[in-house]
């Protein structure tokens, strides 16, 4: 647990030779993380637990020991887009890196220290360890909206019927309102953006989470499973929506509904415009590359494709996350059917492994414990959790008599990987502050720590039930993040 913190400190040791090649810390970094990362989650998985928890905690232990322990790089890493800030101010305001965070940070002795990091001879080695992981994290999450978006089939959620539709919006409808009410008041002075991005993080569902329970119990054939990987579906795209549309608004400053209108309308023109005409002009794409008979064309069209229309996802003033899930629905109904080979979600699996978990040790170095020092971010903390499983829950009780509803709106409950993407976008905006970040990520702990065992109390009494509605046959499966 130690051997991150103990890496990042010999990394940023002053250069002894000349001959120092400066990609050599941050291979070792790549290599050190992966295994932090792997012994997390393994550890997580023995205790029933999913293996993203684990990143996130040997994360969250590490950068806290090595802030302790005054660890020059992880003092810089876990200060996260502040030093992409401070970078900034020294490029347009013409000072030194010292100067720069003195005027970027809020005065006191954490600042000098951080000064003092930059301004020393590590400061050089230490800013090109961040930028690395940060750029990978960057891209790492992207990557896995892109496979989200490959596990999601557009004819299956079609297929989940009304019931799984009702139970997705109200999944994402009530932690929104309840989110709203909750920053409104323990957070008056932030702003109405700010607000709606946390109610836009309690939205999220980890259906990855929650589907490998219910294989796990062998329940996957349930009328309870079908409605909570359908609407977790539903839920995912609607998630998605609202991150956009909040994310603009920060971008843009302003807050009006004639402003909330048209960026609505933006982002669900480019998610189905994109979509539909995606579906028409790659099939041909795709056949006439099959052709060629192109080595790899497979996962370089594919990753190609996923990339370009994450640009065009900022480029419209959009998350790039939208666009990298809109290119995964798109690939998902023909691609592997038209090229050969290995699926290309067996293909990006190794590349996943790598870069993936080095996104959630990130997140967990960037807590900071010491902001519970503080009363207030305790309450809030508190209160962020009851209402991201209350909204939840109760959504599960739009599925009707019958069934195990509860047991539904539990299966809505983790927030996991979905819920750290959210918030570290929001970090990156500056529109979730370090006591937000840390709270928001002990809500997304406790509901994912939650959800296994209350899902398999919920659902182990009682034999399957028939079930009532066509389109929710044991013979169809959704696909689901």
């Amino acid at each position: 647990m130690t051997a991150l913190a103990s890496y990042l400190f010999f990394a940023a040791s002053p250069v002894s030779g000349s001959h120092d090649d400066p990609v050599a810390p941050i291979l070792i970094a790549l290599v050190l993380m992966s295994f932090a990362a792997a012994i997390g989650g393994r550890l997580m998985q023995r205790f029933g637990q999913a293996a993203v928890l684990g990143e996130l905690l040997i994360g969250v232990l590490v950068g806290n020991l090595g802030y302790f322990y005054h660890q020059p790089a992880i003092t810089i890493i876990r200060e996260g887009d502040s030093i992409s800030t401070i970078e900034q101010t020294a490029l347009l305001q013409e000072v030194t890196i010292g100067q720069a965070a003195r005027q970027t940070l809020p005065a006191g002795p954490h600042t000098e220290e951080i000064a003092e990091i930059l301004e020393g001879p590590r400061g050089l080695k230490v800013l090109t360890v961040y930028s690395f992981v940060d750029q990978m994290s960057r891209i790492a999450i992207i990557i896995l909206l892109f496979l989200v978006g490959l596990e999601t089939s557009l004819k299956e959620m079609r297929a989940v019927g009304w019931t799984a539709s009702l139970v997705g919006l109200l999944g994402v409808v009530l932690p929104l309102g309840l989110g709203l009410l909750v920053t409104t008041i323990l957070l008056p002075a932030s702003s109405f953006a700010a607000h709606l991005f946390i109610g836009g993080v309690l939205t999220a569902t980890s259906v990855g989470i929650t589907a490998r329970v219910l294989r796990d119990l062998g329940q996957m054939d349930r009328p309870e499973s079908k409605i909570i990987l359908g609407a977790a579906v539903i839920d995912d795209v609607l998630g998605l929506l609202v991150l956009a549309v909040v994310t603009a608004l920060i971008v843009q400053g302003t807050v009006s509904l004639g402003n909330i209108f048209g960026i609505t309308l933006k982002a669900v023109l480019f998610l189905a415009g994109s979509i539909g005409i995606g579906m028409w002009v790659t099939p041909r794409i795709v056949r006439r590359l099959a052709r060629l008979q192109i080595e790899n064309v497979k996962l370089l069209f594919g990753v190609g494709f996923a990339f370009s229309l994450s640009w065009l996802a900022n480029l419209a003033g959009l998350a790039t996350i939208i666009g990298a899930f809109a290119a995964g629905l798109i690939l998902e109904r023909f691609f592997d059917k038209a090229l050969e080979g290995f699926s290309l979600r067996d293909m990006l699996s190794p590349v996943e492994s790598l870069i993936v978990p080095i996104f959630f040790v990130l997140m967990g170095l960037q807590v900071k414990l010491e902001a519970f020092n503080n009363l207030s971010v305790v309450i809030l903390a508190a209160a962020l959790t009851a209402v991201a499983i209350a909204g939840k829950i109760f959504s599960g009780y739009a599925a009707g008599r019958g069934l195990k509803r509860l047991a539904i709106g539990i299966g809505m409950m983790p927030r996991g990987e979905v819920g750290l993407i959210f918030a570290g976008i929001g970090r990156g905006l500056g529109v979730v502050s370090d006591s937000i970040f840390a709270s928001i990520v002990i809500m997304v702990i406790i509901t994912t720590m939650l959800t296994p065992p209350l899902l398999k109390l919920t659902l182990a009494r009682g034999a399957p039930k028939a079930i009532s509605d066509p389109a929710q046959t044991p013979s169809r499966k959704v696909s689901a993040c």
